[in-house]
């Protein structure tokens, strides 16, 4: 019979050939050694997630059975297909960092081509085998396939030490040492570190072996993406540990911690776990906070507020339908599935833009069903019909609105992610989403990160504002490309990163567009009627928003997650769409 305790956890590793053995210096390390360390891990009973390339699936596999095997093909080159490979290749060929500190010109980091890509993509793999899990597993475990070349394979194959992590771990959890700092952390500026970080870091979390429990995976990859990305744009760059630091420190109430000894030997946390001597720890030690200069001022000042103090009854759900009852009951349906209280709770309004009349009938039986009211217009376009909605809501008693068009429904399948890595289903959306807006007064607050042309890390506006203002807010690269888009057109700029009850979010210069938002009352108003258009556009608006939000008059957010999907499965007469 199988071992059920076992059975609930799974380590999760990989390997690849990097060039380690060409450095001719202490920084060389064969490739053979990595495999000879890496076979007397594989000889642990404990499930294994391994991804690598063909020859290291024939080293496994000699060693191991698919019993308690799942081998994910994974060549070097995934590495590379990122938007942060070329920014780690630019920093580590940049003198201004190499020259940090003696030791680091000469170091993997600066050396090899894909050590950082590699080991900075541990949360990545880590999310990715939760996704793929075969053993649906309790759960997940990074531990570095070269581990037993500090730490003795014994506690694994004879200990078992693995089987006692449950007894042990309730959050996502990092092992950390304590590390006094001077100019830098692995190569990350020490002082902007700190930043980050909101503290005097000296706790560096371990790249080795972290994990937890398997639904708190999403919300890690989520914050870490967002910090690589973010740390790699303003040419800072460490090692995944220099991140780890980060989030602990930011991130208390989301993270414990195992502490080890000063020499970073992770050999410690195995012991103690033999003998029963373990304590996580979850509150990090403030040393002194820099909040003005933290860009990522992580706010938890309204955990404790009650649903009576923010949730108001006066939302309003806006929906513009075209042609189709089906994709508006599909619509309603993902509702229901992902969040009841978006149709049991708002007032709920139908702009029927239809222009094929045969189906008016059966949107108002449907409207009938679920409680819509049911405004039937000749076709105003999808931008017309927004401008009339904003129109509609600012005559009304209604505070605040979701807006959805009829071919974007919830995405209701928890544990899975986007394309960027952000999770697609939360409980509690609908209410987590109105006290967000409300406490950090947002005028708008778009609900998806990935989007059907693209996602929110680039700065769309870009392509849309006068050329006057796309040399005054991006001087340094100013020019269009004459042909399709750029792929180095500029990035977002986010200036804070939060949560509130497992939800992450974003401040910052967030663009505009037609996707699902939630929208207060004054900001609809400034967003929409103070400044009109006879005709307008939806690029037209995203270069307006953008310059009023430059000037102070607009606060937007953005959701790190992306619970909605386009889908216009059925399709209409390419001659039919209109935009106003």
């Amino acid at each position: 019979m199988k071992d059920l305790t076992m059975s609930k956890i799974t380590l999760v590793t990989g390997l690849w050939d990097i060039g380690r053995e060409n450095l001719n210096n202490d920084w060389s390390r064969s490739y053979q050694h990595y495999l000879d360390k890496f076979s007397e891990l594989l000889k642990i009973d404990n499930n294994l997630i391994i991804f690598g390339d063909e020859s290291l699936q024939k080293f496994v596999m000699s060693i191991r059975d698919t019993s308690n095997t799942q081998f994910i093909l994974r060549s070097k080159d995934w590495f590379k297909d990122n938007d942060y490979y070329e920014k780690i290749q630019k920093i580590r060929s940049d003198d201004n960092w190499t020259n940090q500190v003696g030791w680091l010109q000469d170091s993997t980091q600066a050396k090899l081509e894909m050590y950082n890509p590699l080991v900075m993509s541990k949360v990545f793999l880590l999310n990715d085998a939760k996704i793929m899990d075969k053993f649906e597993s309790d759960y997940l475990f990074w531990i570095d396939a070269g581990i037993t070349n500090t730490v003795h394979p014994g506690y694994f194959t004879h200990d078992k030490v693995i089987d006692k992590l449950p007894k042990y771990v309730n959050k996502f959890s990092f092992l950390t040492f304590h590390y006094d700092a001077e100019n830098e952390v692995h190569g990350f500026n020490y002082e902007e570190l700190n930043k980050y970080a909101g503290n005097k870091v000296n706790l560096i979390g371990r790249g080795g072996f972290f994990g937890g429990p398997k639904d708190t995976i999403t919300n890690l990859n989520g914050l870490y993406y967002s910090l690589l990305v973010d740390t790699l744009n303003n040419n800072l760059m460490g090692t995944e540990e220099s991140l780890f630091s980060i989030l602990l420190y930011k991130y208390p109430a989301v993270f414990d911690y195992f502490e080890i000894e000063s020499n970073g030997l992770v050999n410690k946390f195995f012991e103690d776990l033999k003998n029963d001597n373990i304590v996580p720890k979850q509150t990090i030690e403030i040393i002194s906070t820099t909040p003005s200069n933290n860009p990522f001022n992580h706010n938890q000042s309204f955990s404790n507020v009650t649903t009576t103090d923010v949730i108001t009854d006066k939302v309003g759900l806006y929906v513009i339908g075209f042609n189709s009852p089906k994709q508006l009951e599909t619509l309603i349906t993902s509702m229901l599935a992902y969040d009841k209280d978006f149709i049991e709770k708002p007032r709920k309004i139908l702009l029927d833009n239809s222009s094929d009349l045969s189906t008016t009938p059966i949107y108002s039986e449907l409207c009938s069903k679920y409680g819509f009211e049911h405004i039937k217009k000749d076709n105003l376009g999808i931008c017309g019909g927004r401008q009339w909605i904003a129109e509609h809501f600012e005559k009304s008693d209604l505070e605040y609105m979701f807006f959805f068009e009829d071919d974007m429904f919830f995405y209701p399948k928890k544990g899975e992610v986007c394309r960027n890595g952000f999770n697609r289903m939360v409980d509690g959306l609908y209410d987590k989403t109105i006290k967000i807006s409300k406490e950090e007064n947002f005028d708008f607050l778009k609900l998806n990160f990935s989007e059907f042309f693209g996602d929110n890390s680039t700065q769309w506006t870009w392509y849309n504002v006068p050329q006057a203002v796309r040399e005054q807010y991006w001087p340094d690269y100013s020019k269009l490309p004459e042909l399709g888009t750029d792929p180095n057109a500029p990035k977002v700029k986010y200036e804070n990163v939060k949560t509130y009850e497992g939800v992450p979010y974003v401040t910052g210069e967030i663009y505009y567009c037609n996707w699902p938002q939630l929208v207060s009352k004054s900001g609809s108003k400034k967003m929409f009627l103070d400044t009109t258009w006879a005709h307008p556009y939806e690029q037209t608006w995203m270069s307006h928003m953008y310059q009023e939000l430059k000037k102070g008059k607009l606060n937007f957010g953005l959701l790190l997650l992306t619970p909605t999907e386009h889908d216009r499965f059925d399709h209409y007469s390419r001659d039919l769409r209109k935009e106003s």
